[in-house]
Formats: C-alpha cells, sequence, structure tokens
C-alpha cells in the first residue's frame, strides 16, 4: 500500500472508463476515497459502484466545488485525466482547436486555480495530469492534439517548479499508446505508431504509483520515451526528419 494516498480523498475525471477509470480502480485500492467523475453519468455511476466511490458526473472544468463536497470538504489527489484526442492538421476547423485546447489544457487551469487556495494553506495537495508522449515529443496527424498536449505538460511543469516548495506534489504522466476508445479513435496514424506497443490502463495506474512511491514528476508508463524525448532534445533537426520519415509512411500508406 502507498502510504500517501491511504485514506485520501481523490479526484479523477474523464474516469467512467480507460486509464481514468483504471486509476480510480487503483487509488480505491491504494484506500482512498475516490470521485468518479465523467461526462457520461451511467459510465461514472458504474465505475463508482464497482470500487465503492461517489459518482460525481459532469463536464471536468468544473466540478471540484462538488467533489470536495463529496469527499466531506476536503481534495487531496486530483487527477486531471478528461481528454480529447482530437486529430487533423493546421486545417482543423476552429471548433476542434477550440475544444482540445478547452478540455487538453484549460480544464487543468480550472481546477487548478480551485484547488490551490486550500492546498498552499494547509502545506500540501497533489496534482496528476494525463498527458500524453505527445506532450513530450508529437503526433503525427493530429496538430490540435499534439498542440495542446504540449501545453497541458507545459502546465504541470510550471504548477511543479512554482510550488513544489509549498508542498503540491505534480506528476505528468506521458504514456505512448494505450489500449482504450482513445486510442481505436486515432485511425490508421494510431495503427502505425501507437498500437504496436501499446499497454494496458492498469499499467498506467501501476506507473502513476511507482512514480508517486518514488516522488518524480514525469511518469513513462513507456520507458522509451526517455530516450526518444533525449534524441529530440540532443540534435531536433535529426528527430525532426526521422519523424517526417514516419509522416512519409503513413502517407505512402494512404
Amino acid at each position: 500500500m502507498v502510504e500517501a494516498v491511504q485514506g485520501a480523498g481523490v479526484v479523477v475525471t474523464g474516469a467512467g472508463g480507460g486509464i481514468g477509470a483504471a486509476l480510480a480502480r487503483r487509488f480505491a485500492a491504494e484506500g482512498a476515497r475516490v470521485v468518479v467523475n465523467d461526462l457520461d453519468a451511467d459510465r461514472a455511476k458504474a465505475v463508482a459502484d464497482e470500487i465503492g466511490g461517489i459518482a460525481v458526473p459532469g463536464d471536468a472544468s468544473g466540478i471540484v466545488a462538488e467533489a470536495r463536497d463529496a469527499l466531506g470538504g476536503t481534495v487531496d489527489v486530483y487527477c486531471a485525466n478528461a481528454g480529447v484526442a482530437s486529430g487533423g492538421s493546421e486545417a482543423a476547423e476552429e471548433a476542434v482547436w477550440a475544444l482540445a485546447w478547452d478540455v487538453n489544457v484549460m480544464a487543468h487551469v480550472r481546477a487548478a486555480n480551485a484547488l490551490l487556495p486550500h492546498w498552499l494553506e494547509r502545506g500540501r495537495g497533489r496534482f496528476v495530469s494525463t498527458v500524453s508522449a505527445a506532450g513530450l515529443l508529437t503526433m503525427i496527424g493530429a496538430a490540435p492534439y499534439s498542440v495542446t498536449k504540449h501545453g497541458a505538460y507545459a502546465f504541470a511543469e510550471w504548477l511543479s517548479l512554482t510550488y513544489r516548495h509549498r508542498g503540491v506534489k505534480v506528476h505528468a504522466i506521458c504514456p505512448q499508446g494505450v489500449r482504450t476508445d482513445m486510442l481505436d479513435a486515432t485511425g490508421t496514424a494510431g495503427d502505425l505508431v501507437l498500437k504496436p506497443t501499446a499497454i494496458e490502463p492498469k499499467d498506467v495506474a501501476d506507473a502513476l504509483f511507482k512514480g508517486i512511491e518514488e516522488d518524480r514528476f514525469l511518469i513513462l508508463p513507456h520507458p522509451e520515451v526517455s530516450g526518444y524525448y533525449e534524441a529530440r532534445a540532443a540534435d531536433p533537426d535529426r528527430w525532426l526528419t526521422n519523424m517526417n520519415h514516419l509522416q512519409q509512411k503513413w502517407e505512402a500508406a494512404g
């Protein structure tokens, strides 16, 4: 059992399935009291009933107050997990870009804004951001997703550097492919890049809890992402050339 989460009040957004449901199950198994959030009220209730949690359905951007009340007044851990996998290029409709920005970045900002006054006052709190390896690297065929996941990572990084000396812990989870509905929605680009090394949602939860035990900011359920990230930083042009080769392979496959 991870002592840091035993008895903690935990909120997991987008927890009706996939990574969010796996996180909710793991927190509950570790002795936490879990609020399960999802836009789909039935799915949120199903997971909450399964783990003995509390369903708080609705838009992840505005559920902090209700979740806090459901937990008896305190949120100890907030998992900003809800996300949208928006594909397309620079030509994607502005509504697609706006939704990706709102869900993948601004929902995190709004949650932090609601949580931080209490966390800073008491000197502790934990913010878990489900980003993506796309937030460290990029993803072919998905400009809105890649750009906004970069934003989500940047915000998590900023939170950590700004508030870690005041007791706020931040974790950024950056997996590659995970076997969820979101992976299925990535189409042929996901088939080429993500599916060959895809892992189960439970593996992501396991990686997070190992990171919590080791007090690490960056959580990499696919360890090879560390090497890709280093290569990108060391030689951006070579890395971009290699990614362009992958782009060309995807285009040639039709």
